[in-house]
């Protein structure tokens, strides 16, 4: 299947083919590895959040951000 395969189907399609993908992933046994980055950006997270020092928004507040 092809993008533009892809893009002729309607919404309801296209999502249900990603939870075909995702069931198709989570059935196999193989372990993939976070990347060191990862864990790195976790634990500064969890420091702020420990020290006081992490800013929390709303989604709403998130959405309008990223709004060019």
């Amino acid at each position: 299947m092809n993008t533009l395969e892809i893009k002729k189907m309607s919404r309801v399609e296209r999502l249900q083919a990603m939870e075909s993908l995702w069931n198709s992933l989570m059935d196999e046994e193989c372990e993939m590895e976070s990347p060191e980055w990862h864990r790195d950006v976790l634990e500064e997270r969890k420091r702020k959040i420990e020290n006081g020092e992490a800013e929390f928004i709303s989604l709403e507040k998130l959405r309008a951000s990223r709004k060019p």
